[in-house]
């Protein structure tokens, strides 16, 4: 705890630009006529001043607010008068002081001052190092700085007091008020002079920083005189060689814009840059960065299109021969196109092809731009998360050059190109901008016609662009930019689709690729089943393409290492050349079985089985949720629970399971994440059914929301669930009723293969679903008999 006198009025200076510490001896010249006044009056009574640093160097009549709370008590050793005046000073501080009030502000300032009294310091080895690396740090400064004199090491060998190390070296360097504050406002020895260390480090990192600016800016300064004398030579040269401006560089730039159609606005722009060059020396990073400009600008397609051709009919024929299936997508683009046949200036059109990977939505654009004879641009947006990839740098930046939209149409070559901006959906945003953000202005017709992107700096058309755009999901794309594009979903490849894909494109495409041809090579379409469905799980054909490829190399080895003529690949021999088979579908069991439901799920790769097993055993009523489930699913077995409880008697479960029964529900796999609401209905099956001893019919799975009520609500990615279903063995497939709409969309292979239910309520459900016991079926501990006979009998719980 620091001594503390009475409080003082004092005669008070406000210091402008300055602070001044205990045991400082310093001079300053003095303006005011207030200050100059309060010191008068201190020297005439030979008593202290109050010097305090102002806030505001600005401020000419400071009020409290204005100065800082922490001075210091000084003595006036001098005073001379001076031209001008002013007064010349000489003061010695010698006590911290704390403002506590401005009691007047006539003829001078006086302020009421509370007297700090100076903490002693115990040197401890702590204090013993930091003084050390203090003046290890003040003696770097004083060898670096450019005013600093080596005579201040003295003083600070000379003492181990920290306090006042502190104060020398804060007086001795330049800082900033507020830094000095800090160490005037500390009234602990040793935490004064760790601040002190602190900002001393600083300071001599920013010293050595400056010098090395310094020293490469005269190297600079002397490599340009050279560089100039030889500029001047050069010219002279030049000049006495006779060598017109129609050679030179700018006459070339001239010669380039006068040949080139331009818009008005940019053939004004361009000369006027041209004659910017013509003024600066050759060799200046100026000059470097006019060239590149007008480089890129005059090497864009301003003027040069490709001559369209839109025919319905040609671009039919061109898909159908690229791509198999897809009758939906095809026909959307068929439509798209029509609409361009028949009003040719219609602008603003931007298709959206969403789908899984690997389902053909690059090709599809692809084929679209053939069918039109336009020339292809392909822009991944993946991963893109800065501004200025979509718009470009400034071009005054250090290897600045124009945005993606500009240099993807400038290799294209022409200004009407099909621009492809594949993977919209995986767009990212940080603190260097949004690009999603910046393609508002791309995608808007009305907008687009005078694109500014950064480098260029002129207005670019786009009006004449085509867009395509693709993504994986429409969930990650901001609103206003999906607002601006028609979405054509793409949906997963049914496996009679994949076999046609394999057979009649990836087959003889991956034999001419590897050097084979098909009369040496067979591939039998049981193979292909085997492989489809062994070795591939995917909702395209990007790995059963892989997988083909691989037997390619495999046959090609035989071909050349042994005296082979013909390979055929059957079912039985596929092991052979891709191993052991990845998937195994799963096997439905022939028996029905109490608590085991199959749901169906949706990925990214297609359609999954879920199977959902449910066991209630004796306990408190606690609900046990396995398999990696998400919220979702979560809050969807508690609603079936809930449900269950409000329709315990007609189920025939006993109304207080709840208090007596736990129920562990788990989801297989448990290493896969699950979510979603559509488990719903078959939570709620396998529960009642693992209650009452029910058991479920074989060969059945379903898919619905539950609610409290027990409505079964829509489900999305039916196509995809159904496929599930089919590929595994199942025969029938409960369905929400909203869903029944959305058949038509399913393949009719599939269709054909299974039974449909569709049900509107978890009671259809369960008639649907469960089995009747049988009569000498022993009842869980859970049931009663539906007479309302309680069953007393010892249960034997089946896990």
């Amino acid at each position: 705890m620091e001594k503390q006198s009475a409080n003082l009025n004092m005669p008070t200076v406000a210091l402008r630009g300055l602070t001044v510490f205990p045991g400082s001896l310093i001079h300053f010249d003095v303006g005011r006529k207030r200050s100059i006044q309060a010191f008068e009056k201190a020297l005439e009574a030979a008593s202290p001043i109050f010097l305090v640093p102002q806030r505001d160097m600005s401020v000419e009549d400071p009020t409290q607010e204005d100065l800082y709370p922490v001075g210091v008590l000084a003595n006036v050793k001098q005073l001379l008068r001076i031209p001008g005046n002013n007064v010349r000073v000489m003061v010695e501080g010698f006590a911290r002081g704390r403002l506590v009030n401005l009691v007047g502000t006539e003829p001078y300032l006086l302020c009421e001052v509370e007297c700090i009294a100076e903490r002693s310091a115990r040197v401890t080895a702590k204090t013993e190092a930091l003084i050390r690396r203090t003046y290890e740090l003040f003696q770097q400064y004083v060898e670096v700085g450019p005013q600093a004199s080596a005579d201040l090491l003295i003083k600070i060998l000379s003492s181990d007091d920290p306090g006042f190390i502190a104060d020398f070296v804060a007086q001795n360097i330049p800082m900033r008020n507020d830094d000095k504050q800090l160490i005037l406002a500390e009234v602990s020895p040793v935490r004064r002079l760790e601040k002190m260390y602190r900002l001393l480090a600083r300071e001599v990192d920013i010293m050595a920083l400056d010098q090395q600016i310094q020293n490469r800016a005269k190297e600079q300064m002397s490599d340009n005189q050279r560089d100039y004398y030889l500029r001047e030579q050069i010219k002279a040269i030049q000049s006495e060689l006779g060598e017109g401006d129609a050679d030179s560089e700018i006459g070339e730039y001239r010669a380039k814009i006068e040949g080139t159609k331009l818009p008005e606005q940019v053939r004004e722009r361009l000369l006027k840059e041209v004659n910017r060059l013509a003024k600066q020396p050759f060799g200046s990073a100026e000059a470097t960065v006019m060239r590149n400009y007008l480089d890129v600008c005059l090497e864009l397609p301003w003027d040069k299109k490709s001559k369209e051709k839109v025919s319905v009919e040609h671009a039919r024929r061109v898909l159908d021969r690229d791509h198999y299936g897809l009758d939906k997508v095809k026909e959307r683009i068929l439509e798209f196109l029509a609409v361009k046949q028949m009003a040719p200036d219609l602008k603003g059109q931007i298709i959206c092809l969403v789908g899984p990977p690997g389902v053909g939505k690059t090709s599809v654009a692809m084929s679209v731009a053939r069918a039109l004879n336009r020339k292809l641009a392909r822009i991944s947006l993946g991963g893109v998360s800065d501004e200025a990839e979509i718009r470009g740098h400034r071009k005054t930046y250090i290897g600045a050059m124009p945005g993606r939209i500009l240099n993807a149409i400038n290799q294209a070559g022409v200004s009407n190109p099909l621009l492809l901006l594949d993977e919209i959906d995986k767009l990212g945003h940080d603190h260097r901008g949004d690009p999603a953000s910046a393609l508002l202005e791309v995608l808007d017709a009305e907008q687009n016609g005078t694109f500014r992107d950064n480098f260029v700096e002129l207005p670019f058309d786009l009006s004449e662009v085509m867009f395509i755009t693709t993504a994986n999901t429409t969930s990650t794309i901001p609103k206003p930019l999906l607002d601006r594009m028609e979405v054509i979903e793409l949906s997963s490849y049914t496996d009679e689709e994949k076999l046609r894909i394999a057979r009649d494109h990836l087959w003889p495409r991956q034999i001419k690729r590897h050097g084979l041809t098909k009369g040496k090579l067979i591939l039998s379409d049981a193979a292909l089943r085997r492989m489809i469905c062994e070795y591939t799980r995917e909702s395209g054909v990007r790995v059963l393409e892989r997988q083909i490829a691989s037997v390619c190399r495999k046959a090609a080895m035989s071909f050349a290492t042994k005296d082979v003529k013909r390979i055929t690949i059957t079912a039985e021999n596929l092991e052979r050349y891709l191993g052991v088979p990845k998937y195994h579908p799963e096997r439905q069991a022939t028996e029905e079985r109490v608590g085991v439901v199959n749901g169906l799920a949706w990925t990214n790769a297609g359609g999954e089985l879920l199977e959902v097993e449910v066991n209630a055993v004796p306990g408190t009523g606690k609900i046990e949720l396995t398999g990696n489930l998400g919220d979702v699913m979560k809050e969807s077995a508690h609603a079936a629970h809930t449900y269950i409880r409000s329709r315990a008697e007609k189920l025939g479960i006993a109304l207080d399971f709840y208090k007596t029964t736990d129920i562990h529900a788990h989801f297989p796999e448990g290493a896969v994440p699950k979510d979603g609401p559509s488990a719903g209905i078959a939570i709620t099956t396998a529960m009642v059914s693992a209650l009452t001893g029910r058991p479920v019919r074989a060969g059945i799975a379903m898919t619905g929301e539950v609610t409290l009520r027990g409505r079964v609500l829509a489900i999305g990615g039916l196509k995809e669930k159904t496929m599930a279903a089919l590929r595994n063995g199942i025969h029938t497939v409960i369905i929400p009723g909203e869903n029944v709409k959305d058949l038509e969309e399913i393949d009719q292979n599939v269709r054909a293969g299974l039974h449909f239910v569709a049900v509107d309520s978890v009671d259809q459900v369960l008639d649907h679903a469960l089995l009747q016991r049988e009569p000498e079926q022993e009842l869980p501990a859970t049931c009663f008999a539906l007479e309302g006979k309680q069953v007393e009998s010892a249960v034997t719980w089946k896990q």
